[in-house]
């Protein structure tokens, strides 16, 4: 007898979820998707009619793409994911200005597959927000050896927003190309006009599969070393598979007419979690309250443990997350913590999905105020530090 497996609804699936560092895809998206696994599965490369279709097909969910980070179609790659576009668009600069010098200059927030490269060990130091010491930051763009600069235009786990005009002006004033991470912001603000000589974006920030989107503005000096690569531009050894051009394209069209409305409503959500928080005892709601993303809000508790935290909510009906968004690990502390110097621990991070691809965020939200004291209070019993 054949036995049936029941898929879970995409509903049930986004009930509760105060999680979306990646997403669902938004529903236009995922139609889009599908549609296209029947017209654009072929090869781009290919000169045969289903190849010459499959190309067409690229060329448009290319135009759209670039027109989402400001730039034009010709300097637009797609790459399998946010970090290989980081990784990519670093080693571009820094190959290409091994002459000027080896030393990157880096945010101590910046994500991990930056860090690594740049040497976390000289990163710019960050204030109590996360946002970066600007003089400190001009200092080290103008001082001998720096081949790179790389900059988030905010931070992914606590939301503080980075003064990027101003780093951005320092970076170009000392000759230096600057690599600008919006990898946590694009769909949910505008871009910073005209900053960055290469720009990353992820498109399962706004409702789209995890597509990496690196742009590499004219005029930039940026060279991979070997082994030659023959597609995107000579960054990628094999194109992208258009369907999931095509559901990127899709999700940017969709969040871009929607984003003004979301941004609005979701900010007003966070606002009610950090009250939520903060009215908890020990607990600290981090990074700046208003100068940061409009979905995104942190929060430390201390004498309880983030992944017990986590699972607690959980239990509850609320998915939230601990640990760090910038490295691939929830067991790992967080270094976007540990460099704002406030408490790694006990951590839980609220990243708003859409409105478009969880239709009942608002109820979540309201869940989690309502649940976030007791459920405190249950894991500092189990660890004993309740009456601390």
């Amino acid at each position: 007898m054949a036995h049936t497996t029941v898929q879970p609804s995409t509903a049930s699936l986004t009930a509760g979820l105060l999680d979306a560092s990646r997403g669902p895809l938004h529903p236009l998206a995922a139609q889009t998707l599908t549609a296209a696994l029947g017209v654009a599965w072929a090869d781009p490369g290919a000169r045969h009619a289903p190849g010459r279709a499959a190309r067409a097909h690229l060329d448009t969910a290319r135009a759209v793409l670039a027109g989402a980070l400001g730039a034009r179609p010709d300097e637009l790659s797609l790459h399998g994911s946010a970090e290989e576009a980081l990784a990519l668009g670093l080693d571009g600069l820094l190959h290409a200005r091994r002459r000027a010098g080896d030393r990157t200059v880096a945010g101590a927030t910046e994500r991990s597959v930056l860090l690594l490269r740049a040497g976390a060990e000289d990163a710019v130091a960050v204030e109590g927000t996360g946002r970066v010491d600007a003089d400190a930051w001009e200092r080290a763009v103008a001082a001998p050896g720096v081949a790179a600069a790389v900059l988030q235009t905010a931070n992914g786990e606590v939301g503080t927003r980075q003064p990027v005009e101003r780093l951005a002006r320092a970076a170009r004033d000392a000759g230096v190309p600057l690599l600008l991470d919006a990898t946590a912001s694009v769909g949910r603000e505008p871009l910073p006009p005209g900053a960055g000589d290469v720009v990353v974006a992820d498109a399962a920030s706004f409702g789209g599969p995890p597509l990496g989107l690196l742009v590499v503005r004219t005029g930039t000096r940026s060279s991979l070393p070997a082994p030659r690569r023959e597609a995107e531009h000579g960054r990628a050894f094999a194109a992208p598979w258009v369907p999931l051009a095509l559901a990127a394209a899709e999700a940017w069209r969709q969040t871009e007419h929607a984003c003004a409305d979301d941004t609005r409503e979701a900010r007003a959500l966070v606002d009610r979690v950090r009250a939520a928080a903060a009215g908890v005892r020990d607990v600290e709601v981090l990074g700046d309250p208003t100068d940061a993303l409009p979905h995104v809000v942190t929060f430390s508790v201390l004498l309880a443990d983030g992944e017990a935290l986590v699972d607690e909510l959980a239990a509850r009906g609320v998915a939230v997350a601990s640990g760090s968004a910038c490295t691939s690990s929830t067991l790992r502390p967080s270094h976007v913590l540990a460099a704002m110097g406030v408490l790694t621990h006990g951590n839980v991070r609220v990243t708003l999905p859409l409105a478009s691809v969880a239709p009942d965020r608002e109820d979540a939200v309201a869940l989690l105020c309502r649940e976030l004291p007791d459920a405190v209070r249950a894991v500092r019993v189990r660890m004993g530090t309740e009456d601390l």
